[in-house]
């Protein structure tokens, strides 16, 4: 709205200056870039032919084309992700990757959702995912909406868990994966898959193609840092309720970095991506 109020040279200006805005809220999440890069392109390029009318609208076409498009690749990723989950499998995810965090289906949690539609009898155990806990909050909320039994456990029980066989997939979302196959995920992600490294549990990435970096190497991963708050309290129904000292000094790194070895494939609405990463990435992707 406010680059539309500007027109003329102005409008390009304002525009970048969004772009830039909104791109910073997330240095992480790459399908972000990706997507912001495709409303620019088709704003930019209409109101270089049209002016700023023909450009708003050209911004909205685009923005609608996304979504459609990232409902259905997530669909697919859940119909492809499905072949590898069998009845009586328990199966570990972390952090929210359902619904609730993409345009309305979901990528990890959207392959336990399209197997359960399959009528495959699994179970699900979610991580709290500390410090916002979007596995306490989001994940439980999607599932038991679902249907899908599952439980949930706090971070640190992961290791534990698995050391007693009581998981036999670890499925995960990502926010950026680059050409070698290092993904970017929420805090902990990292943790889960040397846990089940250890104990011979295969561990999965689904993602969408938007979501891959191919001209990148691990270099190029920002890792976003958010406020101590965060970590030195809690959000419940009450409120903001601090769980330590006040001016305690607190780091709170929101994603780590997997490296390949330690992943089992990728799944994508292309399909299913397995080693050797550093060429079947580009392979899948780029064809």
């Amino acid at each position: 709205a406010e680059a539309a109020s500007r027109g003329g040279d102005g409008f390009i200006e304002a525009l970048s200056e969004a772009r830039r805005e909104i791109e910073s809220t997330r240095p992480t999440a790459y399908n972000l870039f990706w997507a912001t890069a495709r409303v620019y392109g088709a704003v930019s390029e209409a109101f270089r032919r049209s002016g700023v009318d023909a450009a708003v609208r050209a911004g909205l076409e685009e923005a609608t084309r996304i979504y459609v498009e990232d409902v259905r690749g997530n669909v697919e990723i859940g119909r492809i992700g499905a072949r590898l989950l069998e009845s009586g499998d328990t199966v570990l995810t972390h952090c929210n990757t359902g619904a609730l965090a993409t345009a309305g289906f979901g990528t990890a949690l959207g392959v336990i959702r399209y197997a359960w539609l399959e009528g495959k009898d699994i179970r699900v155990i979610t991580t709290e995912t500390r410090p916002v806990l979007q596995g306490a909050r989001l994940n439980v909320w999607e599932l038991r909406k679902e249907g899908i039994p599952f439980k949930l456990v706090v971070d640190s029980a992961v290791g534990l868990i698995m050391s007693r066989g009581m998981v036999s997939k670890a499925i995960v979302g990502a926010d950026r994966i680059v050409s070698t196959g290092h993904t970017a995920n929420k805090i902990g992600t990292y943790m889960v898959a040397m846990a089940a490294s250890r104990h011979g549990v295969p561990f999965y990435v689904a993602a969408p193609a938007s979501t891959f970096q191919t001209d990148a190497g691990p270099e190029a991963i920002v890792i976003e840092e958010r406020s101590p708050d965060e970590v030195r309290g809690v959000i419940s129904e009450a409120g903001y309720v601090r769980i330590t000292l006040g001016d305690v000094e607190a780091y709170n790194p929101s994603f780590d970095v997997t490296p390949p070895e330690l992943i089992t494939a990728f799944i994508t609405d292309r399909g299913v991506i397995e080693p050797p990463f550093d060429v079947n990435i580009r392979r899948t992707l780029e064809d």
